[in-house]
């Protein structure tokens, strides 16, 4: 797989319209399009059905979170839909995420949807998590609940940067791990607070990385999306050299 399939942009916009038009910038030059909360809920699934039906990868980012029935019928729908990944929340629990997963299958025949397990926002740090309750580091917590993610038969994980190599040695090389909260090393983190170049995740082993102001919000985004390629493929390259 190439670098640039490995490189998932997110459409953080309000309107479907703005993030059609950014999308169309990025046809061939991208591998995957994240369609989140925000933009879901003002349009709901038409943005991701029309990228679908111009033979785009899209990744429904919408984070299920609730009793074990909802989310099999959630990511049910999603199958439907046509989308290549789907998350849901890892802190819903076992029982929860062995529903997704059987929602995934339940779709249509074909290629089924990755289901993911959001482990610990990268918004989050460890004072954050000592205020919800949850023991342990970061680190500790996302390992925790990815191994519980793969014992429930999900096909990976959302995590930051910074614990992709743990979660690698734990749960093997076939485990997806898409990563978001990629800064390249002139922008500014915004409100993540655990953060990774693009270059430093390929080095540690993730699979896809989720990219979206750093792209979507430069003066010409199809050049920034070159950017980072670029860098993910020199880490790449000298991943295989060492």
């Amino acid at each position: 797989m190439s670098a640039r399939e490995k490189l998932i942009v997110a459409l953080d916009f309000a309107t479907a319209d703005a993030g059609m038009k950014t999308a169309e910038k990025l046809f061939g030059r991208v591998g995957m399009f994240k369609v989140g909360s925000e933009l879901f809920t003002r349009a709901g699934p038409s943005l991701g059905r029309d990228l679908i039906a111009r033979g785009q990868q899209v990744f429904l980012d919408l984070k299920f979170h609730d009793i074990p029935s909802t989310v099999r019928g959630a990511c049910r729908q999603a199958a439907e839909m046509g989308v290549r990944m789907v998350n849901v929340h890892a802190s819903g629990g076992r029982k929860m995420m062995e529903a997704a997963a059987e929602g995934a299958r339940q779709g249509p025949s074909g290629r089924l949807p990755w289901v993911l397990a959001v482990t610990v926002l990268t918004s989050l740090g460890p004072e954050d998590l000592g205020e919800l309750g949850v023991l342990g580091t970061p680190e500790e917590v996302v390992v925790r609940w990815a191994r519980l993610a793969q014992a429930a038969g999900l096909d990976g994980v959302v995590a930051s940067g910074r614990e992709i190599s743990a979660i690698r040695r734990v749960c093997g090389p076939g485990f997806v791990i898409v990563t978001p909260g990629i800064r390249p090393m002139t922008s500014s983190s915004n409100d993540q607070a655990r953060t990774t170049t693009p270059a430093a995740a390929i080095a540690a082993g993730a699979d896809y990385l989720v990219v979206g102001r750093p792209i979507t919000a430069a003066p010409d985004p199809a050049a920034a999306a070159a950017i980072i390629v670029r860098e993910m493929e020199e880490a790449a390259t000298s991943l295989r050299a060492s």
